[in-house]
């Protein structure tokens, strides 16, 4: 009955589990992001220890890496809630798109990005 109803009934939920794959596809990335942030602290930290140099304490970049890395598995839980939720009301015949989930990624991105390079300015202004 509900093939009657919506014949593009299975391009609408490959469209979203394509969807939902890009959500994946884009926490991971932001994992790996994270992880590298977090690993290259510690290695620049391992580094001036072997040089003999005092050791410093990695500054921001680990907790930026970390809040990265939780970052990438909040979104990835996100995608997964909105590719439920999206398949219930493609079922029901009552799909609305995305409002607030997009602009709440949106500046969460931004303040994250915007973070991150007055991170860089920082500690290029207390270096040099």
């Amino acid at each position: 009955m509900a093939e009657e109803l919506n014949p593009n009934r299975a391009r609408d939920h490959l469209a979203n589990e394509r969807t939902f794959l890009a959500w994946v596809r884009t926490a991971i990335a932001i994992v790996v992001f994270g992880f590298a942030i977090g690993r290259f602290s510690i290695a620049i930290r391992q580094l001036t220890a072997f040089q003999g140099h005092p050791l410093h304490r990695s500054g921001l970049s680990v907790w930026m890496g970390a809040m990265s890395i939780v970052a990438g598995v909040v979104l990835v839980v996100a995608g997964l809630a909105r590719y439920r939720k999206t398949r219930a009301l493609l079922e029901a015949g009552k799909f609305q798109p995305a409002g607030l989930v997009l602009d709440l990624v949106t500046v969460m991105t931004i303040l994250f990005g915007l973070a991150l390079a007055a991170y860089l300015i920082y500690i290029e202004k207390s270096i040099g």
